[in-house]
């Protein structure tokens, strides 16, 4: 499905894969996302009524978006770490370095523009770093979480 969202002056072409898979794959301009929902009852998702329009999926109050994993991992480094998806303030932390960690597990929450993201394990390992604390600024693209395999 194809969304056209404006946020202040810019307006961006936001094309949605299928709402039901995990994660949901979202082209934001052509760059790709992967967006975790919280886990917990779903709406359904139906079809609009003749003549109308479909509405736009409700927002949850804690959601993860996070680049999804580079598709050559030798074009860019961060098939062992994970970056901040948008600038914001680290409220909390999850996991500390030597955790073992699943694919969408909770690494942190990261709060922009007075919403809570939940940041998440985009693959399954081992944590080597953690570069970030609790209450720390953090820019677009910092490095969040370093793995350690």
């Amino acid at each position: 499905m194809k969304i056209t969202v404006r946020i202040d002056d810019g307006t961006y072409e936001v094309d949605v894969a299928d709402l039901r898979a995990r994660p949901i794959i979202a082209l934001v301009e052509g760059e790709r996302f992967e967006v975790w929902p919280e886990e917990g009852p779903t709406a359904a998702i139906s079809q609009p009524l003749k003549g109308t329009r479909p509405l736009a999926a409700p927002r949850a109050a804690n959601r993860a978006v996070m680049p999804a994993a580079p598709t050559a991992p030798a074009a860019r480094n961060d098939a062992k770490a994970v970056h901040a998806p948008i600038p914001g303030v680290i409220i909390s932390v999850a996991v500390k370095p030597g955790d073992q960690v699943e694919v969408g597990q909770e690494l942190c929450v990261l709060e922009a523009m007075k919403m809570k993201n939940s940041i998440r394990a985009p693959r399954a390992g081992q944590i080597g770093a953690v570069p970030v604390s609790v209450g720390q600024h953090v820019q677009h693209h910092d490095l969040l979480f370093e793995y350690a395999d």
